[in-house]
């Protein structure tokens, strides 16, 4: 079934979720912020099938989230990085997986959890501040539902 397209729509966070929305493509974009790069290794790392591999980086890739580059060893092959605009999605996946630590694993549980690379310890939590250096509480945020009438 082919999905409806949020592309016009009025709606920032509905045009990100049309871009970016489904899983694989979020796990693409940590993985390549991993380091990972040929179309093999992603396949390997996330056990995605080959046809759906090849949509989403082709359409991340069209997107400009990552462009195709020489292989960095040399060889024949090619990678996958990802530009400016994929890099601009880490604090997307950072909140996402504090969230998920925070309520998709008991107590005790083990999970990934971001890390800061020099120190190798957890992340501040994320904090939402206003444009004049208030620290926000969720209910001094709107989130503005506009929709196009298409």
């Amino acid at each position: 079934m082919k999905r409806k397209s949020l592309q016009g729509n009025l709606c920032a966070i509905a045009r990100s979720l049309d871009a970016i929305g489904d899983w694989w493509s979020l796990l693409i974009i940590r993985d390549a912020a991993a380091g990972i790069g040929r179309f093999s290794e992603f396949q390997r790392s996330l056990g995605i099938p080959k046809n759906i591999l090849s949509s989403r980086l082709k359409t991340m890739t069209e997107q400009g989230i990552l462009e195709v580059v020489p292989a960095s060893d040399g060889s024949a092959y090619q990678e996958y990085i990802l530009t400016q605009k994929g890099v601009a999605l880490l604090p997307v996946l950072v909140a996402l997986g504090q969230w998920g630590a925070d309520h998709l694993f008991e107590p005790k549980e083990m999970g990934s959890i971001p890390l800061d690379a020099r120190k190798k310890r957890p992340l501040k939590k994320l904090e939402m501040w206003s444009e004049d250096g208030r620290l926000l509480q969720p209910e001094d945020v709107l989130l503005p539902r506009i929709v196009s009438m298409n």
